[in-house]
């Protein structure tokens, strides 16, 4: 069985194909520049990647080409789109309707479509990947996995937000929490690794990548995670600020001349290790500058170390007790000073890291990087949403 996972961005189409009967990535690739004359698609197929310029005004007509190169004659994996069984499509916002994985039909739309205020990019792109499929695979059955879906475990106490209670419940404004499929991934290969349920089990799950947050999970469920109403709340992030002083943005607005909405936008985008550093929101080049001595660099680096840490203390007092730490994502898994910095001094707590482990891990493996006397286990962990994804659209469709 063969399922093509889809995730729609607002220029941009990612899309893999799984062979689940041993969940194997037959293809995967990414239609970029959607709309612009330069558009592209890069896409890897019997182990070879290759990068074509395809005109693509639309997500639909993004589609149609990928579907041409996965079927392709000579060079595709599938004779045909009969092959495919079903398509898995991640969605970013699931509001307070969708507290899991759906198969799409009319009501499911329409739901969708009432969303659209709290994650407007977002949603406009998923939607368009949504209905792209549709219109090019109209048999196929399309199931959408949402980030929040995994956060809907949240008591009151944690997703409620101190602004008065009818507003909140009126405008639907609370924590939701993101990158849920990134935590429930780890959190389910840590539970493995460790040989025990994950519902034995109390992690904190530490997802750092362009887009940062944390997780605190008790007895295999979301209890509290840094990312709120958007992704723009909890960690410094690439271009994202984290947590602010809400009156920041009224400030900022009187002194910058702009609307709120103006200021939320440079939030997102021109502020975190980006504005903090001014070199680059990508910490390789941030580490390059670090080493000729860039203190402005060095600077935001030891912001978000210190977040980090004070996130996942917050987490050991919401949790008691913690059997695990988890690092996954791009920064995550491969800045290994991150990872010692944000757990140095927590020794105390039982948390010890073996640092040469730490610092000699082999890329892309899941490892244990604790000390054998280290009270609480602590993991890199790769993460795999696209799999997760792949694996939640089979559940549906068997059902």
């Amino acid at each position: 069985m063969k399922i093509l996972v889809i995730n729609a961005g607002s220029s941009s189409l990612k899309f893999q194909l799984f062979d689940m009967t041993n969940e194997s990535v037959i293809a995967k690739g990414n239609c970029e520049k959607i709309g612009l004359a330069s558009s592209f698609i890069t896409i890897s197929m019997h182990g070879n990647k290759k990068e074509v310029p395809v005109k693509m005004e639309n997500h639909v007509q993004a589609l149609e080409n990928v579907l041409k190169m996965l079927t392709d004659e000579k060079e595709g994996v599938i004779k045909s789109l009969s092959e495919i069984s079903a398509c898995g499509h991640r969605v970013v916002q699931g509001g307070w309707i969708f507290n899991q994985s759906v198969l799409v039909n009319k009501k499911v739309l329409k739901d969708l479509e009432k969303l659209t205020d709290l994650s407007p990019l977002h949603a406009q792109a998923n939607m368009a990947g949504i209905k792209g499929c549709m219109e090019v695979m109209p048999k196929v059955p399309q199931v959408l996995v949402f980030d929040t879906s995994f956060h809907a475990t949240m008591p009151e106490k944690a997703y409620n937000y101190g602004i008065k209670y009818q507003d909140a419940e009126k405008y639907h404004i609370r924590k939701y929490g993101f990158h849920g499929t990134s935590h429930r991934y780890v959190a389910n290969v840590c539970a493995k690794m460790m040989g025990k349920k994950l519902e034995e089990l109390n992690l904190i799950t530490v997802h750092m990548g362009n887009g940062s947050s944390i997780t605190a999970i008790k007895n295999g469920k979301s209890v509290d995670t840094t990312m709120g109403l958007t992704p723009l709340e909890g960690l410094i992030m690439g271009t994202r600020s984290g947590d602010l002083d809400p009156t920041v943005v009224s400030y900022l607005a009187e002194k910058k001349g702009q609307t709120a909405q103006e200021v939320v936008k440079y939030l997102n985008k021109e502020c975190g290790m980006l504005g903090i550093s001014g070199v680059s929101s990508d910490l390789r080049e941030i580490n390059d500058a670090i080493k000729k001595g860039n203190k402005r660099a060095k600077l935001a680096l030891d912001m978000l170390k210190y977040r980090t840490k004070k996130f996942i203390g917050s987490y050991m007092a919401v949790l008691g007790k913690v059997d695990a730490i988890v690092f996954t994502g791009g920064v995550g898994e491969n800045q290994e000073d991150l990872r010692e910095e944000a757990l140095e001094g927590l020794e105390g707590y039982g948390i010890e890291l073996d640092k040469k482990k730490n610092n000699n891990l082999p890329r892309g493996t899941a490892e244990l990087i604790s000390t054998k006397k280290s009270k609480v286990k602590i993991f890199r962990i790769p993460t795999d949403e696209e799999l997760l994804i792949a694996r939640d659209t089979l559940q549906l469709i068997k059902k």
